[in-house]
């Protein structure tokens, strides 16, 4: 396994135990975050920087969701660029509908720290959950 799957297994551990300060110790200040087209989040593509990321998606998903998280499965590739291949889980507040969709991220790691991510994602299941 490379170190930059490392980092990037280290920041879904991060987000499943709720540490949000380890998780933004390993994005870059100049990160550029991408939500996938279609999924409600988008609206602030792309985020620029840790703190928009925070504002625009987790305190988001912390919000409006309960019990969301996601179930992290493969991990590939590196030493530059990481994909993992996962699913969302977790029940939409207003509607009360619960979510499984399957979803994968690319993370860009440079000197350590993620500069890019790219989130695809199910938005159908998405969006069946929302209505």
């Amino acid at each position: 396994m490379s170190d930059s799957q490392e980092i990037v297994r280290g920041i879904y551990a991060a987000f499943a135990s709720g540490d949000v300060f380890g998780l933004l110790g390993l994005l870059s200040p100049e990160i550029v975050w991408n939500e996938a087209e279609g999924f409600p989040y988008a609206d602030g593509n792309p985020y620029a920087g840790p703190e928009a990321v925070v504002a625009g998606v987790f305190t988001r998903l912390a919000t409006e969701w309960e019990g969301f998280g996601v179930d992290v499965g493969e991990i590939v590739g590196g030493p530059d660029v990481v994909t993992m291949f996962g699913r969302y889980h977790g029940t939409y507040l207003a509607s009360g509908k619960a979510l499984d969709a399957q979803c994968c991220h690319t993370w860009w790691i440079k000197d350590g720290q993620v500069v890019r991510f790219q989130q695809m994602v199910d938005t159908k299941a998405v969006a069946e959950a929302l209505a």
